[in-house]
């Protein structure tokens, strides 16, 4: 990984599989070769086997010897460097987000990841934005704006009628 690093997440810690430390990937989006260098609970590990199919690998990691240790990180995020899993068109990286203005609600100040969709939080009453195509009109990061439709956010009624 580089020093200017860029994580992407390409997945999360499933189920562990057998005694060697195997586990599956759950919701992996990325293909996740052997050899690939990943980071984990703060570590940064090394796919050293790698199995299974594209929507549910089986992976072992450098470092996780035992059935116990891939079932103590069920769960983690799996992120790689950008150049290792790049995005693809409309993907974008949550801390790309995290500063944008969205007119009309506010600055967006975090991404939280739900379990149909991300949200974006924005503006100082937190509005929450679903990630999504009807949601989202337009991002352009390099003016720092995401627009959104506010009919279907229920925003374009005056604040007294809310």
């Amino acid at each position: 990984m580089t020093g200017e690093e860029r994580l992407v997440p390409v997945g999360r810690v499933g189920k562990p599989h057998g005694l060697d430390g195997s586990f599956y990937v759950a919701r992996a989006s990325h293909p996740l070769p052997k050899g690939m260098t990943v980071l984990i609970a703060g570590s940064r590990r090394r796919i050293e086997r790698r199995a299974g199919i594209d929507d549910r690998p089986l992976l072992r990691l450098s470092g996780i010897v035992d059935r116990d240790a891939a079932a103590a990180l069920t769960g983690e995020a799996l992120l790689a460097d950008i150049a290792d899993a790049p995005l693809d068109a409309g993907e974008y990286l949550a801390a790309d987000l995290i500063g944008c203005d969205v007119p009309g609600v506010g600055e967006v100040s975090r991404v939280v990841e739900a379990p149909s969709c991300d949200v974006l939080e924005a503006g100082p009453e937190g509005t929450l934005i679903p990630f999504i195509s009807d949601a989202i009109k337009r991002i352009d990061l390099e003016a720092r704006r995401i627009e959104v439709d506010l009919g279907f956010l229920g925003l374009d009624e005056p604040a007294d009628a809310r």
